[in-house]
């Protein structure tokens, strides 16, 4: 397994401290602060160490509270507000020391079967074979900046990700307020559902506001653009493999207030809608000011 697949496995595997409360390391991406979907997966999977197996998560909601440290750990406490016959509930609050980071809602159901439909795949969508992954395009977009940040852009991740419609952030254009990419674990993961939950959790947080920008011709390396996650859910409609190519599909209807609305489908190979994600970000622009 790439190393660097196998180091954020280990960020999930969290370490028990009592029944109901765990701690979790800190990964640096390059940013000094923790990645939010770092927070996502480590809450998501604690959540779910309080949980019976027979049920599996089908939606989280959670609040971005204050930055994170990624010098420091972080510990999930765990509230098991309710275990019902069909559903069971959790919430989750992250600290750093005795501040709150972060807070989660997770709700679990047993397997039951009844209607059935979803949304169809976007049509046209080059399959990912025939694109360059993110990691190929920031070899380019970087050129010139200053080496810690090139080496942060370029750095091995566990999840490749292939943007359909890349554009470079160093001159964006203005276009619609879409984002389309395929995303895929770098290795062969083991067939637990839990894990690719958390995986896909990880995952959605990746580019989700770069939808709401692209009206503006503005990325996160415009100076003076102010970009942070405040709010995020998740929907888990169908099983799936994080480790398969899924297609991210991201729209943002709305922008205002300096917030940035996205809402996001994860569709499958074959075409299955297997999840669906909400977040609103901070997009500030501070240029004026400046």
């Amino acid at each position: 397994m790439e190393p660097a697949l196998t180091a954020l496995l280990d960020l999930l595997r969290l370490e028990t401290i009592d029944t109901t409360v765990f701690r979790g390391a800190s990964q640096d991406l390059g940013w000094g602060r923790v990645f939010g979907g770092q927070v996502l997966g480590q809450a998501l999977s604690a959540a779910e160490t309080t949980v019976t197996r027979e049920r599996q998560v089908h939606s989280i909601h959670a609040y971005f509270l204050r930055p994170g440290d990624a010098s420091r750990p972080i510990e999930y406490r765990v509230d098991p507000i309710r275990d019902g016959r069909s559903f069971s509930t959790r919430r989750v609050v992250a600290h750093q020391g005795e501040r709150a980071i972060f807070n989660l809602s997770a709700s679990f159901q047993r397997a039951e079967t009844s209607f059935d439909h979803a949304d169809e795949a976007p049509s046209s969508v080059p399959p990912p074979e025939e694109l360059l992954s993110h990691s190929e395009l920031a070899r380019e977009w970087t050129a010139g900046l200053p080496e810690a940040l090139q080496k942060s852009a370029t750095a091995k991740r566990p999840i490749e990700i292939r943007p359909v419609d890349p554009s470079d952030p160093r001159s964006p254009t203005p276009g619609p307020p879409r984002h389309r990419a395929w995303l895929k674990a770098v290795s062969p993961l083991p067939s637990d559902p839990r894990l690719h939950t958390q995986l896909l959790s990880y995952a959605s947080d990746f580019h989700f506001l770069t939808a709401s920008l692209r009206p503006y011709g503005v990325s996160w390396l415009t100076p003076g653009i102010q970009v942070a996650s405040l709010d995020h859910a998740m929907w888990f409609h169908r099983p799936f493999r994080v480790d398969d190519w899924l297609l991210y599909d991201v729209e943002s209807p709305s922008a205002s207030g300096s917030r940035g609305l996205a809402r996001g489908r994860f569709f499958d190979r074959a075409g299955r809608l297997v999840a669906s994600s909400v977040q609103e970000g901070l997009i500030r622009d501070r240029r004026e000011s400046a």
